[in-house]
């Protein structure tokens, strides 16, 4: 399915797109979710005008998604005063997010950029760093900026649409691949669409702006087809991902320059922030992780403990 927009669904069948509507039946299930997304792939039955009705919804690989924008603080209770979670898919079945960021003007937000891939990280969905208008800084200033992350092991590419720097390994990258584009506002993503293939970009940001802006304004998400083959989502306004079900104990997991310290701290419930013969701390101090990454992790785990908190002590 390829564009969502009020109740109507747009499917590419057989080389065309397809507008269909849902049948009722399905509208009663998956209750913790989105009943259909863009990237679902769906079951469709044609009616005489051309038409179609989506009868099934295949099983989700994987989803791009976040907390649903309801309740207190993007969350809501249930009967019993539990906090209940219900996930918003951005995208389903995509093969990548790329997390594009500005070397400058924005300057980059390497904290967003971190929470977003631990998202992408509980979410199984492969990431890849798009270090973009580098032509502002210079190659060995980006570098010196993402370089850490290649460190980790996450692909980053190095691009600008004014000097062509790594256009045709970001080609190379989108090509046969359904994506989403994932970053802040003004880091350049539109113009690095139109450079790869012309008008893309100037499409995307026209379904980027009828999406979410007000409460009386029209939802529209789509992917776009790409001339080079595959399939690209903007996700404008995407600033974390959900992180559904994850204690505060689990998120040393989802950081892979971490992760490997772990078996190797002196208490098994080691938290990494205070203990004593703590293996992640003692790398951080011999440079072994960096120090932006380990303050990232710790914020992240005192949020999550401030919301497990809130769940077994009900404090609403």
């Amino acid at each position: 399915m390829i564009r969502a927009q009020s109740g109507f669904y747009t499917v590419w069948a057989d080389g065309q797109e397809v507008t269909c509507r849902i049948r009722g039946r399905l509208k009663r299930a998956r209750l913790d979710s989105d009943l259909v997304a863009v990237g679902d792939r769906v079951c469709v039955s044609l009616a005489a005008d051309g038409s179609g009705i989506i009868e099934e919804v295949e099983p989700r690989q994987r989803s791009l998604a976040r907390l649903a924008i309801s309740g207190r603080k993007g969350r809501t209770w249930d009967r019993d005063g539990y906090l209940a979670e219900r996930e918003q898919v951005i995208l389903a079945n995509p093969d990548q997010a790329l997390f594009v960021f500005a070397c400058a003007e924005p300057q980059p937000r390497l904290r967003m950029l971190d929470r977003l891939l631990v998202g992408a990280e509980v979410q199984h969905i492969p990431a890849v760093i798009c270090a973009n208008k580098t032509d502002l800084v210079g190659l060995d200033e980006a570098h010196a900026l993402f370089g850490i992350y290649e460190q980790i092991g996450y692909p980053v590419l190095y691009t600008s649409a004014v000097t062509g720097e790594g256009l045709e390994r970001l080609r190379d990258q989108l090509q046969d691949r359904v994506s989403a584009l994932v970053g802040p506002s003004g880091v350049g993503k539109s113009s690095l669409l139109n450079a790869i293939q012309p008008d893309l970009g100037l499409h995307v940001r026209q379904v980027s702006e009828a999406t979410g802006k007000g409460t009386h304004t029209t939802v529209v998400r789509e992917l776009v087809r790409l001339d080079v083959g595959g399939w690209v989502a903007d996700t404008p306004g995407l600033r974390a991902l959900a992180l559904f079900d994850l204690d505060p104990e689990e998120l040393d997991a989802y950081y892979p320059d971490i992760a490997p310290l772990v078996a190797d701290c002196r208490f098994s419930d080691c938290t990494h922030t205070v203990e004593p013969g703590c293996a992640v701390i003692a790398a951080v101090e011999d440079g072994r992780v960096h120090v932006h990454r380990y303050e990232s992790y710790v914020r992240l785990r005192q949020e999550h403990q401030r919301l497990a908190d809130m769940y077994w002590w009900g404090i609403r």
